[in-house]
C-alpha cells in the first residue's frame, strides 16, 4: 500500500459530513492529522460535538478534534436545522461523546501543523463554510504554498444554488472566506452541486449500509433516512444528494470524477447573488484558472466505495 496521505478535515457535521468522516476513518490510505470544526449546518457547539460523536461511533477516539470559528468573517451565521435537524445529526441516537475536545483553537492548529509538517504534504478537506481555512490564511500567509491542495465541497454552476437561486450553502454562509480561499493561489479541487446532485442516496443504497450489520452501518442508514427526506421533498427524487463524501472519495479514487480547470470567482457584493460561484467553464473571461471544477461522477462506483470502506469500521 502507498504511503498514507495526510489530511486535515474541516467540517460542520451534518449527516453528509459524518459519512465523509467515516469514509476517511475507514480508509488506510488517509492519515487524519486532525479534525477542525466550524459553525455552519448548526452552531459550533454542536458541530464540534458531532465530530467527536462520529469518531467515537467509528471507534477512533484517538483522533484530535479542534473547535474553530463561531461565525463567518463578515456576516451573521446562517444554519440549516431544517435539513439536518436541531442537533445536526438527527436520525440515530448517538451517545454524548466522552473524548476530549482539544484546547487549541482550530485556526492555530491548522497554522501550526502546516508550518511544522513538510511542505506539500498536508491536504485540507473542507466540508463546510471556509471560515477556518480563510482565517488561517489571513493569520499566516506563509502556509499557502505549504498546502498540497484544498479539496472542497461547495458552489454550483449549471445546478445554480440550493439555499438561494444562485448560491450553494457552504459558500453562501461565508462568501468572504470563500473569496479569500479562491484567491489564495493554492491548488483547489471543487465538488459543486453539479457533482453531488448526481450522487443520490436511493432507498436501495441507503439500506445497503444497514445490511452491513454494524453500529456504523445502522447509524449511517438512520442518518441518511433523516437527511434525504428534505431533498426528496424539494427535488422529487429517490433519495437526496450526498455532498461531502465526494471530497474524501476524490482523494481515494480521483478517477471517479471528471471536470476541468476553470477560473472561479465568488460574489461578495450583491445581496441578490451573494455567495454565487461564478465559474468560467467556457474560458470567456481570460481570468487565470484557479480550481479544478468537477462536473461528473461515477455514482455507482462511488457508493460501492462508501459501502466497502464503512464496512471496515
Amino acid at each position: 500500500m502507498p504511503l498514507s496521505r495526510k489530511i486535515i478535515i474541516d467540517t460542520d457535521p451534518g449527516q453528509d459530513d459524518a459519512v465523509a468522516i467515516l469514509l476517511a476513518l475507514g480508509s488506510a490510505e488517509l492519515e487524519i492529522v486532525g479534525i477542525t470544526a466550524v459553525a455552519g449546518n448548526v452552531p459550533l457547539r454542536l458541530t464540534e460535538k458531532n465530530a467527536r460523536k462520529i469518531c467515537e461511533l467509528a471507534g477512533r477516539s484517538d483522533i484530535k478534534v479542534y473547535a474553530g470559528a463561531i461565525r463567518p468573517l463578515a456576516r451573521e451565521l446562517v444554519t440549516a436545522e431544517e435539513v439536518h435537524g436541531e442537533t445536526g445529526l438527527n436520525g440515530p441516537q448517538l451517545p454524548e461523546p466522552t473524548m476530549k475536545l482539544q484546547d487549541q483553537y482550530a485556526v492555530d492548529f491548522i497554522v501550526e501543523t502546516l508550518m511544522k509538517e513538510e511542505s506539500g504534504t498536508i491536504t485540507l478537506c473542507a466540508l463546510g463554510p471556509l471560515t477556518n481555512v480563510a482565517l488561517a490564511l489571513i493569520r499566516e500567509p506563509k502556509i499557502a504554498p505549504r498546502i498540497k491542495e484544498i479539496v472542497l465541497m461547495g458552489g454550483g454552476f449549471f445546478e445554480g444554488g440550493n439555499v438561494t437561486p444562485t448560491a450553494e450553502f457552504n459558500i453562501y454562509v461565508d462568501p468572504h472566506a470563500a473569496d479569500v480561499v479562491f484567491k489564495s493561489g493554492i491548488p483547489i479541487v471543487m465538488m459543486p452541486l453539479d457533482v453531488t446532485h448526481k450522487a443520490l442516496t436511493t432507498a436501495k443504497r441507503t439500506q445497503a449500509f444497514r445490511k452491513l450489520g454494524t453500529r456504523v452501518g445502522t447509524a449511517t442508514t438512520e442518518m441518511l433516512e433523516f437527511f434525504e427526506r428534505f431533498d426528496e421533498e424539494k427535488y422529487g427524487t429517490d433519495g437526496g444528494p450526498l455532498h461531502d463524501p465526494c471530497v474524501i472519495a476524490y482523494l481515494l479514487k480521483p478517477e471517479l470524477f471528471r471536470g476541468r480547470n476553470c477560473n472561479v470567482t465568488v460574489e461578495t457584493a450583491s445581496e441578490l447573488t451573494m455567495g454565487m460561484t461564478v465559474i468560467d467553464w467556457w474560458g470567456v473571461t481570460k481570468r487565470p484558472n484557479n480550481a479544478m471544477v468537477m462536473r461528473d461522477i461515477d455514482h455507482d462506483a462511488f457508493f460501492a466505495l462508501l459501502l466497502e470502506r464503512l464496512g471496515q469500521l
